[in-house]
């Protein structure tokens, strides 16, 4: 099974800029998109074979995400906790027989740190949601999750030390998550690799001279570690301030 996860930075704008091409020539059996920044109706996606699902943020031009998947899942859940709604469109689940899959776009803290706190409350809400899920059958939670984790997935650590996206409280949510029974893909099948990213500043030559940070993520239950046999960053596609990234499991 072929896991993509991509934050597109813009459907419609992505579309123009080689996303088919793309999503064609990955043949995922799950491909998970965020920061859709559209409504519905405002895209058509001519994707044969494939089950659609959006999630769109009330908001227009705001964040959202989607998923479109080859199997047809069990049920469909939009947004954390009993509600089946997110009003910023960010979160959705999906249950298959053997395992979850959910693709979230996390929550900025924001420059000056003015979000925060919601930003760490949404994490503990995201925790008790995965939980949940982990403990019925095993979880592929994967998205743009806005955090460096270590000092190795930034390429300038002392000065973003602090900073959103790598303050150590948002670090320490990703630890607390991987110690509970989770895998990060990547890292686990390339623990020293420097200068893997998966997000540049659209400043001038931040991308070219590889100035990025690794904020996206394939995460799995440690359950499907044994399925796992590849994880990749896809640092050659643009179309987006991010790259595509995808995990591939025996499953």
């Amino acid at each position: 099974m072929k896991v993509v996860s991509w934050n597109v930075n813009g459907i419609r704008a992505c579309v123009k800029k080689g996303f088919m091409d793309f999503f064609h020539e990955m043949n995922a059996d799950i491909f998970c998109v965020q920061e859709i920044k559209c409504q519905e109706g405002q895209i058509d996606l001519p994707l044969t074979g494939y089950y659609q699902y959006w999630n769109y943020a009330e908001k227009k031009g705001y964040s959202g995400t989607a998923i479109f998947t080859k199997q047809q899942p069990l049920s469909v859940h939009y947004g954390l906790n009993d509600a089946n709604d997110e009003p910023e469109g960010r979160v959705i689940t999906l249950e298959f027989e053997q395992f979850y899959l959910v693709t979230c776009y996390t929550p900025n803290a924001q420059r000056d740190l003015a979000r925060l706190s919601y930003r760490l409350e949404w994490e503990d809400e995201m925790f008790a949601h995965l939980a949940m899920l982990h403990a019925r059958k095993p979880v592929v939670y994967c998205g743009d999750l806005n955090v460096a984790h270590e000092e190795i997935d930034i390429r300038n650590v002392k000065s973003n030390k602090g900073n959103s996206g790598f303050t150590i409280e948002e670090r320490s949510k990703m630890s607390d998550l991987l110690a509970s029974g989770f895998i990060d893909t990547f890292r686990h099948l390339h623990p020293t690799n420097e200068g893997a990213y998966t997000w540049w500043s659209y400043m001038r030559d931040v991308r070219a001279r590889n100035i990025g940070w690794r904020i996206d993520y394939i995460i799995i239950s440690s359950a499907l570690q044994s399925c796992l046999h590849r994880a990749t960053i896809h640092a050659e596609v643009f179309g987006s301030d991010h790259c595509p990234i995808s995990a591939e499991l025996d499953l």
